[in-house]
């Protein structure tokens, strides 16, 4: 059974999903989106720039300063921040032990494809600047930002620059062509994700111009060798859990070290409940657990 303190997540996607059907019900507004998350205690925030785009520092107590997360928040490009998602990714870096960099990119209208994969290369590229080598580097990222965390990296080795040492994705969005069976099986627990509202998201994101099997746009086309590994979570009750495990399929096939967590009961991004509900704390923990030796922690 899912813990009572869960249900926000589910309150949140139902009140989502009641806002595009019903006439005068007002969504929630995007910056509540982080009311889910507790604050974790003992966590800095600096802000400041990345690659030329808004950046914020979350810095724990007592963590490695030469170790870092890149975080990169999902929000259906249209939504979401570095501020919606402070807090999350402070869950995350202090459970590892290590700073994170939560990036920004460009959102739509002006931030078609491929806007957010230059802006979030842009932002990795200034991480590097700085002296951070690519082995001490993590990506992290929810869905959209999954996407991106999986993109960028295709990207920095087609720029050949060196490749991150993993990556954690939580209920990644990946599959541009909405192929998932997951989608009919979970129809009826998903209160949000449709298939036909991940397409309207999917298509306003790469224009008419781009093909939803464009392996610059679809991971799941891409070649995947040579990426470092993955940690892979989603809600067993999202329409998008197919989403990880094609994408987990698609990168074991390529020989990269992988690992899928599907986590019962729970819904897109149930992580942003860090602080709150045990299972978002038990993913963060896992997370933290399985990257930290990756960062040679």
């Amino acid at each position: 059974m899912p813990s009572k303190q869960s249900a926000a997540v589910r309150r949140r996607w139902e009140a989502s999903r009641l806002a595009m059907v019903q006439p005068g019900f007002d969504a929630p507004d995007d910056e509540s989106w982080g009311d889910l998350t507790a604050e974790p205690r003992e966590v800095d925030y600096l802000e400041s720039e990345a690659g030329g785009l808004p950046a914020m520092w979350a810095v724990p107590k007592r963590a490695s300063t030469d170790r870092v997360l890149m975080c990169i928040h999902g929000g259906g490009f249209q939504g979401g921040s570095i501020y919606t998602h402070r807090k999350m990714f402070g869950h995350l870096a202090k459970a590892a032990g290590t700073r994170a960099l939560l990036v920004s990119y460009r959102l739509l209208p002006e931030g078609v494809f491929p806007a957010p994969e230059d802006d979030v290369t842009n932002a990795y590229r200034w991480l590097l600047d700085q002296g951070i080598s690519a082995d001490r580097i993590a990506f992290a990222g929810d869905s959209v930002g999954g996407w991106l965390a999986v993109t960028v990296q295709l990207r920095a080795r087609e720029l050949g620059l060196p490749l991150p040492a993993a990556a954690l994705l939580m209920s990644p969005c990946v599959d541009m062509e909405t192929t998932g069976r997951s989608y009919e099986t979970n129809r009826d627990s998903d209160p949000f994700f449709k298939r036909d509202v991940v397409r309207g998201i999917i298509r306003g994101f790469l224009g008419e111009d781009t093909d939803a099997r464009d392996p610059r746009a679809n991971p799941l086309y891409a070649d995947l060798s040579g990426l470092g590994p993955l940690y892979i979570q989603a809600g067993g009750d999202e329409t998008l859990a197919d989403d990880a495990r094609l994408l987990y399929e698609h990168a074991a096939k390529a020989g990269v070290d992988a690992r899928l967590d599907i986590v019962p009961d729970m819904l897109h991004t149930f992580q942003m409940a860090a602080g709150r509900a045990p299972e978002a704390d038990d993913a963060i923990r896992e997370l933290a657990g399985w990257v930290r030796p990756r960062l040679g922690l």
